[in-house]
């Protein structure tokens, strides 16, 4: 290929990225949820028309993203490219088959060009947003199985010619508390797509392009080419890590082996803890994708993350295990325990790049949960993602009250203190929560919830790190673990479950803070100065 043919690709490939982080600022913008609109908490991107994922949007988050990538191919295996026809959109939020749990809805849409007087099928634009209710049991632990938790979609065509099945709608209202806002949810995500489609038309339009066939092998195979060479001038073997967790009413244990060969690096979770009874067991797709992100943060991360680039790394666990829990198990709240994973594979290149590494974090978001009845009988839910401190860095702090591996944003209280009669009291840095360290880990919050109008609301508690730390590297402290009390009767509110807290008291949530990095004596006298100044450090 010749100097101007990998200047146009290069072109076009800064094009899509454009065009997938537009599709994904049209789903923000268009969403009715506060998940989706403030925090995030979403993935779009294009795919060729064998269902290889291209390019992804720059606001998003890896589970969505990286799972997404395999859920399009589970759409064509169920309607063949050939099948389909302008207009159509498809659907689904069948865990196993999508992003993990009943919660996150994904949306495919084909894109066609006219060739020769026939529309040809050329892409596929598919986005991802977590709905903020599917029914069932709700958010939270309360479920034995999938048909507990909430409205189980397949894969579906549910729009033909443009035009939604006013059947499937009135299905998925029916099994909804919040109809009007999931109702537009899934309308922002069809936007979305129909944006991106509408930028790739004009995209091809200007290059004069029939198809994205060779535009697509170009960016796959150059990338898988990269990280293969990156991958080939690592040490090669096999590496073991073990990370406990807290779990429901005993410690899981995430064991992983990490294989570096020629052909790429494979993830092998044997021994790993056996599925919960409870929605905390994470489906494969979910496993894979944050399992893959973990090694893509340190090994080749400049590479783009595309069907080329993680196609070399592949990840297996044991069926029946926590991380590859089959259909029916309950799932509701997979993150629990899949945004361990990043962790857990650090662990294994931790030995093989000990300088690159971080220390462990939070890792799993501290989502507040809230729902009761107001004063005057309305009922409300209140959905609010919040993290504690990252793991401190070689040459760096961790950061403080941040989401990895999630990459959501904390969400601003005032929003849901505008829909709810909640209050936020408190929310600041947590003192000494980030452990020590040549560079300490991030720290973690401290939030006090009440109800103003003195009504008693419910929690439905989703946290680790309440037992089992945070682990320094290096050398570097434990960061601190989180706790949850009542502020008037100092009595101890549970980390996994649902917990009703009284009117005329408060929720103190205690958030983790991250581990630190190095021989805390080495730390710099500056920073650790400006700390105790600061008061986050009080010891």
């Amino acid at each position: 290929m010749g100097a101007p043919d990998l200047i146009r690709n290069q072109v076009m490939w800064n094009r899509l990225i454009a065009i997938v982080e537009e599709q994904a600022q049209v789903l923000v913008r268009a969403s009715f949820s506060t998940s989706t609109r403030e925090a995030g908490d979403l993935s779009a991107g294009v795919f060729d028309a064998q269902g290889r994922m291209l390019a992804q949007s720059v606001t998003g988050t890896p589970g969505h993203v990286n799972s997404m990538a395999a859920s399009v191919l589970h759409f064509l295996a169920e309607f063949p490219i050939d099948t389909m026809r302008p207009g159509d959109i498809y659907l689904t939020n069948d865990p196993w088959k999508g992003t993990g749990h009943l919660y996150d809805v994904v949306v495919v849409t084909p894109v066609f060009r006219t060739v020769d007087g026939q529309p040809q099928p050329v892409a596929l634009f598919a986005c991802t947003s977590h709905m903020t209710d599917v029914g069932g049991v709700g958010f939270g632990l309360g479920a034995t199985d999938v048909f507990n938790e909430g409205l189980y979609l397949p894969l579906i065509r549910f729009a033909r010619n443009g035009v939604f099945d006013e059947t499937v709608m009135r299905i998925i209202r029916a099994n909804t508390r919040t109809p009007d806002m999931v109702d537009g949810d899934i309308h922002s995500l069809a936007a979305c797509n129909e944006r991106g489609a509408l930028r790739l038309g004009e995209m091809m339009d200007e290059f004069d392009l029939d198809d994205l066939d060779d535009l697509a092998e170009h960016i796959i195979d150059r990338s898988r080419q990269a990280m293969l060479r990156i991958i080939g001038e690592l040490p090669h073997g096999t590496w073991h890590s073990t990370m406990r967790i807290d779990g429901v009413d005993e410690p899981l244990d995430l064991v992983a082996a990490m294989t570096v060969s020629a052909t790429g690096i494979d993830v092998d979770f044997a021994g790993t803890s056996p599925q919960a009874p409870v929605g905390i067991n994470v489906p494969m797709a979910y496993t894979d994708a944050y399992t893959s992100f973990g090694v893509r943060c340190i090994v080749g991360p400049s590479v783009p993350n595309n069907s080329g680039s993680l196609g070399v790394i592949r990840v297996t666990a044991p069926v029946g295990s926590i991380l590859n829990a089959p259909h029916p198990a309950p799932v509701n709240v997979r993150h629990v325990v899949g945004q361990m994973l990043p962790d857990t594979v650090f662990g294994c290149l931790s030995q093989i790049l000990p300088d690159l590494v971080p220390a462990e974090g939070t890792s799993s978001l501290w989502n507040i949960l809230i729902d009761g009845q107001a004063a005057d009988g309305e009922r409300y839910v209140v959905m609010s993602f919040h993290s504690g401190g990252a793991g401190a860095r070689p040459g760096a702090d961790g950061l403080s009250a941040t989401a990895f591996p999630s990459g959501v944003r904390n969400m601003p209280v005032e929003i849901n203190e505008a829909i709810s009669p909640i209050v936020f009291w408190r929310k600041e840095f947590r003192p000494d929560s980030g452990g020590d360290g040549k560079y300490r880990g991030g720290h973690g919050q401290v939030v006090e919830i009440g109800n103003r109008e003195g009504m008693p609301f419910s929690i439905s508690a989703t946290y680790e790190r309440t037992v089992h730390p945070a682990r320094g590297r290096a050398g570097g402290g434990a960061g601190a673990l989180g706790e949850l009390r009542l502020k008037q009767r100092n009595e101890a509110v549970k980390p996994l479950g649902r917990s009703t807290i009284p009117g005329d008291d408060r929720l103190v949530m205690q958030f983790p803070g991250g581990g630190g990095f190095g021989d805390p004596t080495e730390r710099d006298g500056d920073k650790a100065t400006a700390e105790r100044l600061d008061g986050l450090v009080t010891e």
